[in-house]
């Protein structure tokens, strides 16, 4: 391995090469703090053509590369295993904003770039990047493409990968493929771009994009509404959906176990309400107008909404500062949970239509066989993606509950599968679902998956053991 590392020192600087435990520790642990790895080398290139030479070293001594953004991912999909093999292909040094088009509104920006470093520079062009997540002030562009991240704006804007016109990419060859296109009809062959968003880094490593911006709104306005029950979530989803149109954007879903965990967390928080109640929905509107048109269409659609008795209390942030607290609510759930101990997520997704028969059953199932679990259940409502995550009972260590995971898992699994749903909505199959996902595809679309696999990556050096395995 000695002329290895010497090849990858010459080509992107000795200071760039890190083989020292100390050095690496951050790179081969896991977000959550629950798996490290091992890895000979964390490799640091500067921009696209050093990453390509880095690459074709690799390729010639057969070493598998890990490829990494912020390493803010929770399926152990930017870390490497515990053989020490492979090197970790770190990105973060790509972090350029290339260029911003104005009047085709894209901005071109490499895959290193933090997230809100990208909506920062949207916001400073009086443009729009809708794409926002919890770690958004961590993760990098790269890595939300390469998992297909949704986020709280899926409901009006898409996920990533409808965000995303264009890729540049370093093949498993070590070649350059320049396919930033800031185009937004191009039928001239397969859709390439297609296939390397969300392959987790295991076709080939993306070290740029092309990514649609929007208008600035006018208002944004932040609602928070309480109600009996999923069901009645629903109810509110259609209506809000009937009265304010495209202006929704997001429509955000919290059980009170989740408020009462932050509040309890976070004693800063506090909840809007005077009572507790059921469920809530955190609701974002974006209007092209003015704050007062915004805040007359929630007025309306929460009048009709009591009047039908979908929602029980509901109220308006009436500042930014407000606004922010609501959000607070929401995006502090997992670091609640993380506080509370240990518990097994799930990132999952089913018909919008069969949320409340989903969650009901399922958890009937988890209590007949984990009496007095705890659900923790959140999410995007308005895409039909929840995060279900299930905590252990008062009297039980984390570390005996977290001996039955895969027994949790099967029966949240397979009753998303029953109900037509996904075991993973956002965030990925790294190395934690790619054996999982195989009870729940056919084998015709694993096979047709391995096909593409193999067609790009015959060696498997690109994340190996990562999302769809040719080992499978």
């Amino acid at each position: 391995m000695t002329n290895f590392l010497a090849q990858c020192r010459d080509a992107i600087g000795a200071q760039h090469v890190l083989t020292e435990d100390a050095d690496i520790v951050g790179y081969v642990r896991d977000w959550r703090g629950r798996f490290s790895g091992k890895a000979l080398a964390v490799v640091k290139p500067g921009n696209t053509e050093e990453v390509a030479t880095v690459v074709r070293i690799c390729r010639n001594f057969r070493i598998p590369i890990v490829p990494q953004g912020g390493n803010t991912g929770l399926v152990l999909g930017s870390v490497p295993d515990e053989s020490g093999t492979a090197i970790v292909l770190s990105l973060t040094r790509l972090a350029a904003i290339r260029t911003i088009d104005l009047l085709n509104n894209t901005i071109t920006v490499e895959a290193g770039c933090i997230l809100s470093h990208i909506q920062q520079a949207a916001f400073q062009a009086n443009r729009l990047f809708p794409l926002s997540l919890a770690s958004e002030d961590s993760c990098t562009i790269g890595g939300n493409l390469s998992t297909n991240a949704g986020g709280t704006a899926v409901l009006r804007y898409g996920n990533a990968r409808e965000l995303c016109l264009g890729l540049e990419v370093v093949t498993a060859e070590g070649e350059i493929w320049n396919g930033l296109r800031a185009l937004r009809k191009d039928n001239t062959g397969y859709d390439l771009r297609d296939l390397f968003i969300g392959a987790e880094g295991t076709l080939g490593i993306i070290t740029a994009a092309v990514l649609k911006l929007f208008p600035q709104p006018a208002a944004q306005v932040t609602a928070f509404a309480a109600m009996q029950t999923h069901h009645d979530a629903l109810e509110f989803l259609k209506l809000m959906q009937s009265q304010c149109g495209t202006l929704l954007t997001g429509f955000e879903f919290m059980s009170d176990d989740c408020l009462q965990l932050v509040t309890h967390h976070f004693p800063s928080s506090r909840s809007p309400f005077s009572r507790p109640y059921p469920h809530y929905v955190l609701i974002d509107i974006s209007d092209n107008e003015s704050t007062d048109h915004a805040n007359s269409l929630l007025e309306k659609a929460f009048s009709k909404a009591m009047q039908q008795n979908i929602i029980q209390d509901a109220v308006i942030a009436q500042s930014h500062a407000q606004s922010q607290g609501l959000w607070f609510l929401r995006e502090q759930i997992s670091a609640a949970q993380a506080i509370e101990g240990k518990n097994i997520k799930h990132d999952i997704a089913v018909p919008i239509s069969a949320i409340g028969d989903f969650v009901r059953i399922t958890a009937s199932l988890l209590q007949a066989s984990f009496p007095h679990s705890r659900l923790i259940v959140f999410g995007h409502l308005g895409d039909g993606n929840l995060h279900f995550n299930v905590s252990p009972p008062k009297n039980i260590s984390d570390e005996e509950f977290i001996a039955h995971q895969l027994e949790i898992n099967r029966i949240v699994h397979d009753s998303v599968h029953n109900f037509g749903g996904t075991i993973s909505a956002e965030h990925g199959l790294g190395a934690l679902k790619n054996h999982e996902i195989i009870r729940y595809k056919s084998a015709v679309e694993i096979k047709m998956m391995q096909m593409v696999k193999h067609s790009f990556d015959p060696f498997d050096l690109m994340n190996p053991g990562k999302g769809i395995s040719l080992q499978h």
